[in-house]
């Protein structure tokens, strides 16, 4: 579905990331590690033309995207949930989820995705005429989650969804991560917590300094010794 070959991308003069090459393969889910800094929300960003490649390449089902726009980029198929569960604060839930399908005129078709974001996550449709901004923590990124479906990606990109939620949060957070891709949604998954991450997914990268270091069936590297003292813990 997605293959990134050796790309490359900087900020002024400092390089984030150099050479990243890496694949998701149809429906699968694929974690992306590393410690802060080491270029995994540089890596998305790139994914989804938000920081320009200075090198490289980005296919996604066969076709180039590396030089699209970010709105060509949503339109082909990926969308991208944001660090930060960045919400639009003063709107309410539903106006949140209308902005996610924002490139889409097919208003039949925008009703039943916001009721099939209800199905994934019901606590939305309690809040439905409530300001995202007064959401709890797990609330909004719930929230986030279900307005990048509202573009019917068949990639999504999650940056760090664990971020700053509880283990009871989390976990569900991740039960719904598996849904999803059970549903056959690909997924590429940044993720500070190693393990929760690992669990999660059935390959994984793991970046250092902005490039490949490790990279491996996530089962194997759950259970490699060097990774779990480096990563995990």
């Amino acid at each position: 579905m997605l293959e990134i070959r050796g790309i490359s991308a900087s900020y002024g003069r400092i390089q984030a990331i150099a050479g990243v090459t890496l694949s998701v393969p149809d429906g699968a889910v694929v974690a992306l590690l590393g410690a802060n800094g080491a270029g995994k929300t540089t890596t998305l960003n790139t994914i989804s033309r938000l920081v320009p490649v200075t090198a490289g390449s980005i296919l996604f089902e066969g076709r180039p995207i590396e030089r699209a726009s970010s709105h060509a980029v949503v339109r082909a198929g990926i969308s991208q949930v944001p660090e930060g569960r960045e919400v639009f604060r003063d709107m309410s839930v539903r106006e949140n989820l209308e902005m996610g399908a924002y490139g889409r005129s097919d208003r039949a078709g925008i009703r039943q995705d916001i009721d099939r974001a209800f199905d994934y996550f019901p606590i939305l449709k309690e809040r439905l005429q409530q300001k995202a901004g007064t959401l709890s923590g797990g609330e909004q990124q719930m929230l986030v989650i279900a307005r990048a479906l509202m573009a019917r990606p068949r990639l999504l990109l999650l940056d760090e969804p664990s971020l700053g939620l509880s283990p009871v949060l989390v976990e569900k957070i991740f039960a719904i991560i598996r849904r999803l891709n059970a549903d056959g949604l690909g997924i590429l998954l940044v993720e500070q917590n190693a393990s929760v991450a690992l669990g999660a997914s059935s390959y994984a990268y793991i970046l250092e300094n902005g490039e490949v270091a490790v990279e491996g069936r996530s089962a194997d590297l759950r259970h490699d010794d060097s990774v779990r003292r480096t990563y995990i813990g």
